[in-house]
C-alpha cells in the first residue's frame, strides 16, 4: 500500500567550529572534544516521496553517496527500527554542502531526515529521543537536531544549547584537497591539547550577548596548524583568502574548510568577490537559528 503523505523537502544546513578544543584523549580511544558549532545558510536537500509500506530508497545526485552507508538512509531505517512503524519512504538527496570538508553535510542529513520523519509520520518522538538516536549514527549527528549555536563536549555528541550569535556574514572556502578526519587527529602530539580555553571564553562571551573579537586567537582550532604543516592546498587557500582581505581566516573541524567571519555584507561580498577571481572556490552565506 502506497503511504498518502504529501511529499516534503528539507533543508541541511553545514556547520562551522567557531571553536575545536581538543582536551585529550580517551579510554575508549576517541578524543575529548569541546567546541562551540555553528549552524550555517549553506545547505543540501532532502526530499521525503510516498513509497510502499516496508519500503526504504534513497537517490543522490552523487553517485558515491547513493548506497547503503548512506548516513540520511540509515537516520531512516533507524527511526522506523525504534518506533516500529513499517511505512515506506523514498529519499531524494542534493547535495551542495561539500564532502569530507569538516562542514557536517552526512550528519546534517541523517539529523535533518530524522526530524523530518518524525513530523511528516506523525511518531511523536521527543527531542530526547531524537538525539539519542542521532548519536547511535555518528558524534555530529546531535548537534545537527539542535542546531544554531551549541556547546559540543565529549566525543561531539554532548550538546548544549546556547543563546544564538550575534549573526555574522561568512565566507567559507573548499581548497582542491580531501582531508582524512581519523589521519587529523592521529597525527595529533600532547603539546596540542588544551584545557578548553578558547571555547569556554568564546561560550562566555555569547552567554553575555557579546560580540567577541573575531580574531585568530578567540576562535581556536586544535586541529588546524597540524593540517596546515600536512596539506599545503590549505595553507595556500588560507593564504588566497587573506590576500583577498579577509581579516581572520579559521579552518571547520578537522578541515579542510575554511572560513572567514564579518560584521557587515559588504566586507563580506568584497572578500567574497576578490577570492573567487583569484580561482578559490567560495561561498557567501551567513550564521542561521537552532533548529529546536
Amino acid at each position: 500500500m502506497l503511504d498518502l503523505a504529501p511529499p516534503l523537502f528539507v533543508r541541511a544546513p553545514a556547520k562551522i567550529n567557531l571553536t575545536l578544543d581538543v582536551l585529550g584523549k580517551r579510554a575508549d580511544g576517541y578524543h575529548e572534544l569541546a567546541s562551540v558549532m555553528q549552524t550555517i545558510d549553506l545547505t543540501d536537500t532532502v526530499a521525503l516521496w510516498p513509497a510502499p509500506e516496508g519500503e526504504v530508497t534513497l537517490d543522490c545526485d552523487l553517485p558515491d553517496l547513493g548506497g547503503p552507508d548512506n548516513l540520511a538512509l540509515r537516520a531512516a531505517l533507524a527511526i522506523r527500527a525504534a518506533t516500529g512503524t513499517t511505512r515506506g519512504v523514498h529519499i531524494e538527496l542534493h547535495k551542495v554542502i561539500p564532502m569530507q570538508g569538516g562542514l557536517g553535510g552526512g550528519s546534517s542529513d541523517a539529523a535533518t531526515t530524522l526530524c523530518a520523519l518524525n513530523a511528516w509520520w506523525h511518531l511523536g518522538l521527543s527531542d530526547a529521543q531524537l538525539l539519542a538516536l542521532a548519536a547511535e549514527l555518528g558524534s555530529d549527528v546531535p548537534f545537527f537536531i539542535v542546531g544554531g549555536t551549541a556547546h559540543i563536549a565529549g566525543r561531539g555528541e554532548l550538546v548544549t544549547k546556547l543563546p544564538d550569535i550575534t549573526p555574522l556574514w561568512l565566507v567559507v572556502a573548499k581548497p582542491p584537497v580531501g582531508v582524512s578526519t581519523p589521519a587529523v587527529f592521529r597525527a595529533l602530539a600532547p603539546a596540542d591539547y588544551s584545557p578548553g580555553t578558547a571555547t569556554a571564553a568564546l561560550e562566555a562571551h555569547i552567554r553575555a550577548g557579546r560580540l567577541p573579537n573575531l580574531n585568530d586567537a578567540t576562535l581556536h582550532n586544535a586541529l588546524e596548524d597540524g593540517v596546515l604543516r600536512n596539506y599545503p592546498a590549505v595553507a595556500t587557500t588560507r593564504a588566497a583568502l587573506m590576500v583577498a582581505g579577509a581579516p581572520c581566516v579559521r579552518m571547520s573541524g578537522s578541515g579542510p574548510t575554511l572560513y572567514a567571519p564579518f560584521t557587515t555584507l559588504h566586507a563580506a561580498a568584497q572578500v567574497h568577490q576578490a577570492a573567487q577571481a583569484a580561482g578559490v572556490q567560495v561561498w557567501l552565506t551567513h550564521t542561521t537559528a537552532p533548529r529546536l
